[in-house]
């Protein structure tokens, strides 16, 4: 503590006098004025602190400050030569800027508690309890509601660990996964059932700790499973159901609705006369009313997509039996909005189309399989990950090269780097090449002002992915070569080396041993790439993975057609099994995906495979060109098409085993597709 002395006790030193003894770190031993009445010597003497006329009389070696506030340079100048060396002189100058510093930090701080005072009252006057944690798990808010519905006070959880406050609690998972969770059920320690969102906190951009916001939902789950009298309590379930924001509806044994709430009509756009009295189903307008699921197996459902109302809005709806002294006397519905996410979900995934060339989606826990073929591929691919060796993936079309080839890049530590992917069949050699390599500006007719990067400079410290590159031309192949060796491109038309970084990763279902001796693929690029080939077994060989691969296809197919179907039946099973799966994970995918499409509703299980033939057998249909008047080219143009049409539905959408059996190159092939339009 510093032993400080006020020379001057006029408004100025008092006011500092006044400031200076609530400072902790700060003791006035004395204060001297000419004057005995000055506003400042009174307020000393009324303080017990020592006052004099000669400022002087106050100068001991134990002064550790002399604060000037007179203002008068000659006494300014007398107190240099009176002072002790270790003693500091404050002038009258800096002396006032202190004082109107600490007048403001005391503001200041009134302020801050006034707004604090203000958010903690409107955190507590909520009925949603608010836990908030930092970045250590340490808990720093939990309001009043958090107190009323967990049971917990709040003195006794600010600053300690929430797990030992709420073991249940999951907001130590938001701050490792950085991901918010919406709508969830959990179950506290005292036995409260709320739902809960978590979302992470951030200040730009940086993790700062993570949110939870609940509502206890006990009663209303208790009043849907234990009511004893539907009728008779109407009106207080009534009152109930009207008071919560949450959108409820019930309806009686029969599935006729009985009660909805002003927040379903605000959701739906349904009014109580459209509802009540009217089938479960009256308020659906895409799915299936999960009222008479409910009625009809007696089993509590929850988290079930729907479109309701004339406005189509998208909800997820809880729905629970009302069982009394075991009779089925309704079930009680509570609906959740999810037209906003989807909003939001649906601008994230135009957006990640956007940028879908410089992503990879998938990872290795995409990859579904657990035969010895599918283990060692996936092994060899983890290996391959871990070094910059250049990759070759090997294997039929449809077998998921392309999905290793996203999980290569995931694994590796070019993950937040970009991930590029080209198919070198879908181009012509002179547009490949400058997209490749990108060009300069002049380069040829059309070329952009300024030039363009090629795939490669996009792929700069990241991957490309070069996907069926046994169909580059020669020509291409010799510059791709150039690129492996000396880890550096020239743009088309330019004459500048550009360095790259860049992983590469090959795909072929071509037989390049077969291509080498046919001249159309270059040894020396062979050996290059050749590096860590990895070969990608077909669905035939390894058909103990359909089961995992169907189960895994048709979760997929639901949320892509809007559907619920829970399994595929034994029998259909059996027929994926013995099938040869010449289009191999692909063709798997449109057979469940075509009886996704001709299955009601109300079905939940795959029990036929519409036009599905076994083993390929399937007998072609013979090629007709009707009758009709037109030129012969138009004539030939339009037998082309249907052959063209006919030979990729026997090939199960194969591009590769459609070229071969016309005799086409699959370059030729993609240029009459495009041109009929197939």
């Amino acid at each position: 503590m510093k032993n400080i002395i006020i020379i001057g006790a006029g408004k100025g030193g008092s006011a500092l006098l006044d400031l200076l003894v609530e400072a902790e770190e700060l003791h006035v031993v004395g204060v001297s004025d000419v004057d005995e009445q000055a506003e400042g010597m009174v307020l000393a003497r009324k303080l017990g602190i020592n006052t004099t006329t000669e400022w002087k009389k106050l100068l001991t070696p134990k002064i550790d400050v002399v604060l000037e506030a007179t203002g008068d340079k000659r006494l300014l100048k007398q107190l240099k030569a009176e002072i002790h060396k270790h003693t500091t002189i404050i002038p009258s100058s800096v002396a006032s800027l202190l004082f109107t510093l600490m007048n403001e930090k005391e503001k200041l701080i009134s302020d801050l508690k006034k707004s604090a005072s203000i958010q903690s009252t409107i955190l507590n006057s909520t009925e949603d309890g608010m836990i908030a944690i930092d970045t250590k798990c340490n808990v720093t808010l939990f309001n009043q509601a958090a107190e009323k519905i967990s049971g917990v006070k709040a003195a006794d959880a600010l600053g300690e660990q929430i797990e030992e406050v709420l073991p249940s609690s999951r907001l130590p998972s938001i701050i490792s996964t950085n991901k918010e969770e919406r709508n969830k059920n959990q179950i506290l320690e005292n036995g409260a059932n709320i739902i809960t969102t978590r979302v992470p906190l951030k200040n730009e951009n940086q993790m700062v700790g993570a949110l939870a916001v609940f509502k206890d939902v006990t009663e209303i789950e208790k009043m849907a499973e234990e009511v004893t009298n539907l009728k008779s309590i109407q009106t207080m379930l009534e009152a109930i159901i009207q008071s919560t924001d949450d959108a409820i509806s019930v309806v009686d044994e029969n599935g006729n609705g009985l009660m909805i709430n002003r927040a379903y009509t605000r959701l739906t756009g349904l009014q109580p006369e459209e509802v009540i009295g009217k089938p479960a189903t009256a308020d659906i307008s895409e799915g299936e009313s999960m009222h008479m699921y409910v009625l009809q197996t007696r089993k509590p459902v929850r988290g079930v997509r729907l479109k309701v109302g004339p406005h189509r809005r998208d909800v997820v709806v809880n729905v629970a039996p009302v069982i009394v002294d075991g009779q089925l006397k309704g079930s009680i519905a509570i609906v959740h909005d999810m037209s906003e996410m989807k909003k939001l979900t649906d601008q994230l995934e135009r957006a990640k189309q956007r940028i879908r060339t410089l992503e990879a989606k998938y990872t290795f826990d995409d990859i579904i399989g657990q035969s010895e073929e599918m283990k060692l591929a996936i092994q060899q691919a983890k290996l391959a990950a871990s070094t910059p060796a250049t990759i070759l993936l090997r294997g039929e079309s449809g077998t998921g090269k392309e999905l290793f080839a996203h999980a290569i890049h995931n694994e590796s530590e070019r993950k937040y780097s970009p991930f590029i992917r080209v198919n070198c069949a879908a181009l012509s050699e002179s547009l490949l090449e400058s997209e490749l390599f990108g060009y300069e500006e002049g380069a040829f007719s059309g070329a952009k002002r300024g030039g363009k990067r090629g795939l490669f400079e996009e792929a700069h410290k990241g991957s490309i992915f070069l996907d069926e590159i046994g169909e580059l031309a020669v020509g291409t192949q010799a510059k791709l070569l150039r690129v492996l060796q000396e880890n550096e491109i020239v743009r088309v038309g330019g004459t500048k080396a550009i360095s790259i970084d860049v992983r590469v990763i090959c795909a072929t279902n071509v037989n390049l041993e077969k291509a080498i001796s046919d001249k159309t693929f270059r040894e020396d690029l062979y050996y290059r790439i050749n590096k860590m080939p990895i070969y990608i077994s077909p669905l035939r060989e390894r058909k103990g993975d359909i089961p995992m691969l169907a189960d895994r296809l048709l979760k997929k197919l639901n949320q892509d057609y809007g559907r619920n179907v829970e399994k595929i039946a034994d029998e259909v099973m059996i027929l994926l099994k013995k099938h040869n799966w010449p289009g191999n994970v692909r063709e798997l995918e449109n057979v469940i995906g075509r009886a996704l499409i001709y299955m009601n509703y109300s079905d939940d299980e795959i029990l036929t495979l519409p036009d599905f033939h076994q083993n390929g057998n399937k007998q072609e249909r013979s090629v007709k060109v009707e009758q009709q008047t037109g030129s012969l080219s138009s004539l030939v143009e339009q037998f082309e098409k249907q052959v063209i049409q006919e030979t990729l539905d026997s090939c199960q959408g194969n591009k590769t085993a459609t070229a071969k059996k016309l005799q086409l190159s699959i370059r030729n092939l993609y240029y009459k597709m495009e041109k009929y339009k197939l």
